[in-house]
């Protein structure tokens, strides 16, 4: 099934990007395909497959469309989270909605704090036992396109939870403004939550999954390399097709009797090389995932190390070769394949972009430590490492300010430099967020916001 919708996903890649068309039809096909909901455990009625077809699907989804791959990315992360933290309640109900076709985006990371794991969103708990929300979530990839958005945030105790909020809350925007030059169609913008109401029973402790053994950061980082060794292997493919078909020959290679590019031994070394390159990621993910499958068997503190150090490996492997063959696609398939109408840059601006989320070069460092000294890595899900001191939390106030809004004095012409009556900021805001951007290339401009 992965492989026949990455096939059809293939065709429109190129123009999705170009346009910056959203996803959302390829996405409902995704959803009623039922790949979504592979993870969920099977007491529950799900499939609870391995990670390595975890895996498989993700790379064969990345192979024809990076962006698409890595929208239902966080999804799987916060089926992992309820599988792990849920009561049966929970699980119930959420694991039903995943089988039912919805779909989980992710508020998670925010900007302008001290590090990405100084998490600022607070969930204050209210007498009656639910919370309410506030805090403003960036890279929300999957939020635009969800039917349940997850919010990590701390609690007055400032231990981390996930409350799983339904994406049309009052109080809960989504905000189309992810304006990065790869993974384009992720709409991975802003997530802002005001005064959000969230029942006690939507609330999952996330920071017990780091309280012992556990594979929630080799399963997340798996993922993220699933979707790299696919962007690599899709530059390949496409490179080899456009050599056959497109490419002219170097006139030295036709003097020595070779006709077509194709034929050319220097290209055949080249792409030769390439090709090593894809499967040494695509064998080191395939021992990464067989890795976590042996320690979910068996899950120990020793398991989970050899589980993490198998994926961090895989990831920096799968990461370096999708940057290498994004860029290698032009060296071989040579001065036509730069047109901008081709789109053929998509591979190398996904794949930049996409291996921004954490450094390799920590990986490297971990999988050093573990082999020299046999020490195992830090037990945590990437954002969630705390071992790391945090900044003080700085509370966000319930009520916005109107900083740098131009038309203030018209609203509140009694308190033009402060903060307004409720009523009045809400119309300021939807004022704010409803006004045209200044256009990008192949920008829609789109903004969701509750009815």
């Amino acid at each position: 099934m992965a492989a026949e919708l990455a096939a059809d996903f293939r065709k429109g890649a190129a123009e999705r990007d170009a346009r910056r068309r959203l996803p959302h039809p390829e996405l409902e096909r995704l959803s009623a395909s039922g790949l979504l909901a592979v993870t969920v455990p099977a007491e529950f009625g799900g499939a609870d497959v391995r990670a390595d077809t975890l895996a498989e699907i993700f790379r064969l989804l990345a192979s024809a469309d990076a962006s698409l791959a890595q929208i239902p990315q966080s999804h799987f992360v916060y089926v992992n989270v309820l599988r792990g933290q849920g009561t049966d309640e929970q699980r119930e109900f959420l694991f039903g909605e995943v089988l039912a076709g919805k779909r989980f985006g992710n508020a998670q990371s925010e900007a302008g704090t001290r590090h990405v794991q100084d998490i600022r969103t607070r969930l204050a708990r209210l007498p009656d036992g639910s919370h309410v929300l506030h805090g403003v979530k960036h890279y929300s990839t999957g939020a635009l396109f969800a039917h349940w958005i997850p919010v990590l945030a701390r609690t007055e105790d400032d231990t981390l939870h996930v409350a799983y909020v339904p994406s049309d809350a009052p109080g809960l925007w989504v905000v189309d403004d992810w304006e990065g030059m790869g993974q384009r169609t992720t709409a991975s913008g802003t997530v802002r939550l005001e005064s959000v109401h969230v029942p006690a029973d939507r609330v999952v402790p996330h920071h017990l999954t780091f309280r012992g053994p556990q594979l929630h950061g080799a399963v997340v980082q798996l993922v993220h390399a699933a979707i790299d060794a696919g962007i690599a292997a899709g530059a390949l493919a496409e490179a080899a097709e456009f050599v056959r078909t497109k490419s002219r020959p170097w006139f030295e290679s036709v003097g020595e009797g070779h006709e077509t590019a194709a034929e050319d031994p220097l290209l055949i070394q080249r792409f030769g090389e390439l090709a090593i390159r894809v499967r040494a990621a695509d064998a080191l993910l395939a021992a990464a995932a067989g890795a976590v499958d042996a320690a979910r068997a068996d899950l120990t503190d020793d398991t989970a190390a050899e589980a993490s150090i198998a994926v961090a490996a895989a990831k920096v492997t799968a990461a370096q070769a999708a940057v290498d063959l994004g860029s290698a696609l032009f060296e071989v398939a040579g001065t036509r394949s730069a047109l901008d109408s081709l789109g053929l840059h998509r591979h190398w601006r996904d794949a930049r972009t996409h291996t921004l989320h954490d450094p390799g070069r920590w990986k490297v460092q971990h999988i050093g430590r573990y082999v020299l000294n046999g020490t195992r890595p830090p037990r945590h899900g990437l954002l969630l490492r705390t071992q790391l001191r945090r900044a003080p939390i700085q509370r966000t106030p319930a009520r916005r300010t109107l900083t740098n809004i131009p038309d203030r004095r018209a609203l509140c012409p009694s308190r033009s430099t402060g903060s307004c009556p409720p009523t009045a900021t809400a119309v300021m805001w939807s004022a704010v967020v409803t006004a045209p951007r200044p256009p990008r290339p192949g920008g829609t401009g789109r903004r969701r916001w509750p009815t």
